[in-house]
């Protein structure tokens, strides 16, 4: 091995291995066995890329393609962020607020997850499954989900080009968003057969539990014996606010577990004067219920409050923090996840439908399609129902 590739092996590998032997990614953490057989092999990488590849490569370049590729292989919400990113996380500035309105992951590119009602991304009809090939012609095949967030966000008033495929088309969409400020994705109510009513809950906030509560009052006191709560690409709010909602219809028991490195389990009890909303409910699901819609949900699921009708959830529930490096550079880390009242992992695996019914095929640019078989089968579900009781 030349002297220069030496260095620049020692370069590359020295921070991975300082990293890893300095208490791990959180600290506090022993480096776990069988870390250092992998990490003589990616020395041995590292060597072959410096020594053997047909032209010199950027040592910088393929550190941050190392990086990101260890965070990547953790979950789609981690990710490695550059110095500049972390200095952008940092800014004390006010952000300009705008937002196209698009949840997303990644799953080799950027993925979408839902589109909040009444978005611009609702408005052009980008659905859960279609992949962000481009971002403003920024390919996305290695962008970070942190970037491609950043990236959808700015001034209220401008918009950004992106570059949309849907599942099996191989001809990719050129797709221009306004960027506006958020809605106001509030709950929202109507009678969809006679004594069902249905709740619309577009994403959870601090005021969505006491609009659900007063959603339900007024959808019992127009006759409804039985409700529905739609859920459906329900992907924004903390996983917290979940837990809240929940306690409006789970009277004892726990409500979901929040499990972090190094802290344990820590589970969340309903409390007195919790379940006082007694009417049988029906969740309505599908890939696109993430986060706080999934805690709900299972909550009400594991203490027998509720069954759901649609798809398995997506299956992302969890926290995350900025965990710095000595470089400027930094880790968006997963740090807690949440468990179902059983302690059953939410994420990773999502919630699976007590009556599996999937969500009609959408062409790119078709009108939204007439038929609804979730909640078609949803209302035969509510029917079937036991009359309303109190809740255990």
């Amino acid at each position: 091995m030349h002297t220069r590739t030496r260095y620049l092996v020692l370069a590359l590998t020295t921070p991975l291995v300082v990293f890893t032997l300095v208490g791990g990614l959180m600290g506090q953490q022993r480096t776990p066995t069988g870390a250092y057989p992998h990490l003589r092999v990616f020395d041995d990488v590292v060597s072959l890329i410096f020594g053997s590849y047909v032209e010199e490569p950027n040592p910088d370049t393929v550190l941050d393609g190392a990086m990101l590729g260890l965070a990547e292989g953790l979950d789609p919400d981690s990710s490695y962020l550059d110095a500049a990113q972390v200095k952008g996380m940092d800014a004390t500035s006010e952000p300009t607020g705008g937002t196209t309105g698009l949840a997303i992951t990644r799953q080799y590119y950027l993925r979408v997850v839902a589109s909040l009602d009444g978005s611009p991304a609702a408005g052009a009809g980008l659905h859960t499954g279609d992949y962000i090939r481009a971002i403003g012609g920024k390919s996305t095949r290695h962008m970070s989900l942190h970037e491609g967030q950043r990236l959808l966000g700015g001034p209220v008033g401008s918009s950004i080009t992106l570059t949309v495929l849907r599942g099996s088309q191989t001809d990719p969409h050129e797709v221009v968003l306004a960027r506006v400020a958020p809605p106001a994705a509030d709950v929202t109510t109507r009678v969809v057969a006679p004594g069902v009513g249905l709740l619309r809950v577009p994403a959870f906030s601090a005021r969505t539990p006491a609009q659900i509560k007063a959603s339900v009052t007024q959808l019992t006191g127009q006759g409804a014996t039985q409700v529905l709560i739609d859920l459906r690409h329900t992907a924004d709010g903390d996983p917290a606010l979940g837990v809240e909602a929940a306690r409006l219809f789970v009277k004892s028991g726990t409500l979901a577990i929040r499990e972090a490195r190094g802290r344990g389990q820590q589970k969340t009890e309903a409390q007195a004067g919790d379940g006082s909303l007694t009417v049988p409910v029906t969740l309505l699901t599908t890939n696109g219920t993430s986060q706080a819609a999934e805690v709900f949900a299972a909550a009400l699921l594991e203490n027998d409050r509720a069954k759901t009708v649609g798809e398995r959830t997506l299956g992302r529930a969890a926290a995350q923090k900025l965990v710095k490096l000595p470089d400027g550079s930094g880790l968006w880390l997963t740090y807690a996840r949440w468990l179902s009242p059983k302690g059953t992992a939410i994420h990773g695996t999502g919630l699976v439908p007590t009556v599996p019914v999937a969500e009609p095929d959408r062409e790119f640019g078709a009108p939204a399609p007439t038929e609804d078989p979730i909640l078609d089968k949803a209302i035969e579900t509510a029917k079937s129902q036991a009359p309303a009781k109190a809740a255990a």
